[in-house]
């Protein structure tokens, strides 16, 4: 080996480590982590935001199946051929473990999911999306490296020092190539820090944050295309997955424009106080107003506690009267004493 070759990423000699009878599949361990670091973060960026602790989470509950199921049916019909051609086993289209998530699939039927759980909770959509797209882009980061254990989804050969070393295989050659998994995690960690300075800075809402993210991640997307050789379609000599990032690219930024215009600024309420109480806000109003009320409310029970006929009570029962009787409007005229 010489000096050179040490500088190469290797690749793992499998993706599956065996703990007795189980099978633990690094592709599949890289989707895991990338879920719970989505959820992690977006559930702190929710509650920043003045929703509830657990919604991003219970929400997920019906986004991340959706995802799955999205992700893996456009990857299907985009590269049946790998499932349905001549010598092929349609059961495969099925074995999830062995790679083949398409993101475009993921993010629509995953956003089908999440309308759902938003419906049930009664909350906006655009917002939950705000809160938790940088953390969408994390996990994409993460995810990625399922491909490295897979051995999949490579660029061209090249002699670089940071190329990933690829084994002999089905429909592969040995060699050294293009770590294009490397590129788009870093990529989208890039997108990440982005979309949480620019929601910082310029308070980005009505799911804006959300479209930033995707415009963001297709510029990358559209590039490191460019340099994957594995199989794939093509619409007037260009791969589908690079007209596919221009589209939705063009798609994110007319969204983004739109509703910077037709809704500015940020939700004031991003989740209803189902208890019958003020709604939680994104602020401290919200939290002065339910302060408010429970001071209000401890006042009365205090004056209910009090013993009737005492002077303290006497002074408790105004106060319990001054806090029940009806507004009066300060400009009607005084009633007719004859």
């Amino acid at each position: 080996m010489s000096a050179m070759d040490i500088a190469y990423i290797p690749s793992p000699s499998t993706g599956v480590i065996h703990l007795g009878p189980i099978p633990l599949r690094g592709y599949a361990f890289c989707i895991i982590i990338g879920v719970f670091v989505a959820v992690w973060l977006g559930n702190k960026r929710w509650i920043a935001r003045g929703g509830k602790p657990g919604t991003v989470a219970d929400i997920a509950v019906w986004a991340v199946p959706f995802g799955l199921v999205g992700g893996r049916l456009y990857h299907v019909i985009t590269d049946y051929q790998l499932y349905f051609g001549e010598g092929r086993n349609w059961v495969d289209a099925f074995k999830i473990w062995e790679g083949g998530l398409g993101i475009w699939g993921a993010i629509a039927l995953g956003a089908v999911g999440a309308w759902i759980g938003c419906r049930l909770r009664g909350i906006p959509l655009p917002a939950w999306a705000d809160a938790l797209a940088p953390g969408i882009a994390l996990a994409q980061a993460c995810g990625r490296w399922g491909n490295w254990f897979n051995q999949e989804l490579y660029g061209r050969a090249t002699d670089l020092p940071w190329a990933v070393e690829i084994s002999a295989g089905p429909n592969r050659d040995a060699g050294t190539y293009h770590p294009t998994f490397l590129y788009e995690s870093l990529w989208c960690v890039g997108v990440a820090v982005l979309v949480i300075w620019a929601d910082r800075r310029f308070k980005l809402g009505h799911g804006r944050a959300f479209a930033l993210y995707v415009a963001a991640y297709c510029v990358g997307r559209g590039w490191i295309e460019y340099m994957r050789v594995d199989e794939a379609h093509h619409i007037l000599g260009v791969r589908l997955n690079v007209w596919t990032s221009i589209v939705v690219f063009v798609l994110a930024v007319i969204y983004f424009v739109l509703s910077a215009k037709l809704r500015p600024g940020r939700e004031e309420i991003v989740e209803p106080d189902r208890s019958g109480g003020k709604d939680v806000k994104d602020g401290k109003d919200g939290k002065a107003a339910i302060e408010t009320k429970a001071e209000d409310k401890a006042a009365v029970e205090a004056a209910d506690a009090g013993p009737k006929g005492s002077a303290p009570a006497l002074a408790q029962g105004a106060v319990k009267a001054d806090l029940r009787k009806p507004a009066v409007d300060a400009e009607a005229p005084e009633a007719d004493k004859s």
